[in-house]
């Protein structure tokens, strides 16, 4: 594949994922922040094992921009109590750990993240299939969107 090719697809997949987030409810934006961070750590892993540093730190930074600005950042402590207390703890922690992996170069702290998170991502996709109001602790949108960089699919 030569580079126009690549530099074509790497722009349809961009207005793709823009228009996903332009057009998606705020339960779907969380769904998404949830699926970025997973794509982001799974990438770090691999830059890890393969000793790419400067691609396994954009890879975690990443994943602690979409977790710390994007997930921690909609969480409405007001509305969501004790729930949205002990979430944003976890987010906090989960920055932490991967601020150690990059640290100590590290897959465990990874895959530690990524269990929690699809554990998080599983039990959110879970609320979306109910009926009724499932937007009990995510901000209201006035609240700013991550930026879209952050949900860059593929890119590590």
């Amino acid at each position: 594949m030569n580079a126009m090719s690549r530099n074509a697809m790497n722009a349809y997949a961009q207005v793709g994922v823009e228009s996903g987030v332009d057009a998606a409810s705020p339960h779907k934006l969380i769904a998404m922040l949830y699926e970025g961070a997973l794509i982001a750590i799974a990438s770090a892993k691999i830059h890890m094992q393969r000793k790419e540093i400067a691609k396994k730190g954009k890879a975690i930074s990443q994943a602690i921009a979409i977790i710390d600005e994007g997930l921690k950042a909609s969480l409405d402590e007001r509305v969501g109590g004790d729930l949205a207390q002990n979430l944003k703890a976890l987010y906090s922690y989960m920055c932490q750990r991967l601020l150690m992996a990059n640290l100590q170069n590290k897959t465990e702290p990874l895959d530690e993240v990524a269990h929690l998170l699809v554990g998080l991502k599983g039990a959110w996709d879970a609320i979306g299939k109910q009926q009724g109001p499932v937007a009990v602790v995510v901000a209201p949108q006035s609240e700013p969107v991550p930026n879209r960089d952050s949900l860059s699919y593929g890119k590590a």
